[in-house]
């Protein structure tokens, strides 16, 4: 997968992508804008800037596949480009890189019509990039599942089933939104462990989930499983998700069924979507299972697949509270993690998830699942972090957090680095907890 598009050689003219920490030409990450005053429409983000895919295509510089793709990114979501798959997301990636290369022979052309087509990104609002239509939460990260599970099950914290299938759930998709939203603290039955009854009320232990997004592309006819080694044409790009928790209220209600109101609030999302295309210098082996656990079963298992379908992504996540803010200081870091901790690739989630016969559709969206490291600099929530209210974290402010006060803002961060190419980043995931209602 990897071209000219990777080169780390490559510059752009958009001055703003080139040393971008996020946004530099080898990445082009697709989302939804609003310029001001203007409709929703597709743009990819380059640099500080934001590229008008359907003014480019009105000015003629897309042809063939690319322009077909660039039409289908036109409009207020980015459900009909996910729809054409890899093929066309590729063509559409190389017609814009050439576009935005400071070695295009139109680059004179291209600079003097960039006000028709380029936007600053701080005059834009970032939308939700799709209409979600199905969204599915799995539990792929192995050491929150461990450590969470040690807060039940001491001597068992892993259920048997944990290292055989990827453990999942069905979310819901109207409360998901884009960063910056504000996250209302939910109301629901709470039972502290010293109370005989439970009480109804807002939720007493709001927590974050550091997760890997996973958008889905061209799916699959109801009935028939997509394979493993197939499942990479199904994966449209990724994103940075915190699945937001009520852990007082998940954990009255979460037996026999699961997650229900604890879960279904609110899930955050980063608004812009990195492709496959993009990531693909910073793919690596799924890391070796230890000694003594099972192998998957056929149908999760693909040479290729453990060969090079893990993902080497730092992940942070920074806390900001009322009382950094007041003495002028910056979010505290509270979690360094990476992807690679994950126990299930991706590809693996799409083939369990469709091995019934349940049909994925485009711009369906997977949560990866808490992804914990081993290490307690690395843990995904403060479930982990205070291990369960009981250690509290100590803040440079003189503040201590068990779980999230009002007015708590979680950022979220992800960035692939790699020798001999050029970084990239995911942009941010930002939350700020609004009172209950």
């Amino acid at each position: 997968m990897l071209d000219r598009s990777h080169a780390p050689t490559r510059r752009s003219w958009v001055a703003s992508a080139n040393q971008h920490p996020d946004f530099p030409i080898q990445n082009l990450p697709l989302g939804v804008f609003a310029p001001a005053g203007g409709r929703p429409r597709g743009g990819i983000a380059i640099g500080d800037e934001i590229l008008d895919l359907a003014s480019a295509l009105k000015l003629g510089f897309f042809s063939g596949l690319a322009a077909r793709a660039a039409e289908a990114a036109c409009g207020t979501t980015l459900n009909s480009l996910f729809a054409l798959g890899r093929e066309a997301r590729n063509a559409l990636r190389h017609g814009v890189g050439d576009l935005l290369d400071a070695e295009s022979k139109d680059r004179g052309q291209f600079e003097g019509l960039r006000a028709e087509f380029i936007h600053s990104a701080t005059g834009c609002r970032l939308d939700l990039p799709a209409h979600v239509g199905d969204y599915t939460d799995f539990f792929a990260g192995i050491h929150h599942a461990t450590n969470a599970g040690r807060l039940l099950r001491p001597d068992n914290p892993l259920l048997p089933n944990y290292k055989h299938l990827p453990v999942g759930y069905h979310g819901r998709a109207s409360s998901i939104v884009a960063s910056g939203g504000p996250v209302r603290r939910p109301n629901g039955q709470r039972k502290g462990a010293a109370e005989t009854a439970p009480s109804f009320g807002p939720s007493r232990s709001l927590d974050f989930e550091l997760e890997l997004g996973v958008w889905i592309g061209p799916g699959n006819d109801l009935g028939t499983p997509i394979a493993v080694k197939d499942a990479a044409d199904h994966i449209a790009g990724f994103c940075l998700l915190n699945d937001w928790s009520a852990r007082d209220i998940q954990a009255f209600e979460y037996q026999p069924l699961g997650p229900f109101l604890g879960k279904s609030f609110c899930t955050t999302v980063s608004p812009w979507v990195i492709t496959p295309e993009a990531l693909a210098p910073f793919r690596m082996p799924q890391p070796r299972r230890p000694a003594g656990d099972p192998a998957p079963l056929p149908y999760l298992l693909d040479a290729e697949d453990q060969e090079a379908g893990a993902l080497d992504i730092e992940l942070e996540v920074c806390l900001w509270t009322h009382g950094l803010q007041a003495k002028e200081l910056p979010p505290a870091r509270i979690a360094l993690s990476n992807a690679r901790h994950l126990y299930w690739t991706v590809a693996q989630l799409v083939a369990h998830h469709s091995c019934g016969g349940c049909n994925l559709r485009p711009a369906d969206l997977f949560g990866t699942g808490t992804i914990s490291s081993d290490t307690r600099e690395g843990l995904g929530s403060l479930l982990e972090i205070s291990a369960g209210g009981r250690q509290p974290i100590e803040l440079a402010s003189g503040e201590a957090r068990r779980f999230l006060e009002d007015g708590d803002t979680i950022i979220m961060r992800a960035r692939c680095a790699r020798e001999g190419f050029v970084s990239i980043g995911f942009g941010e995931c930002r939350g700020t907890i609004a009172p209950a209602l």
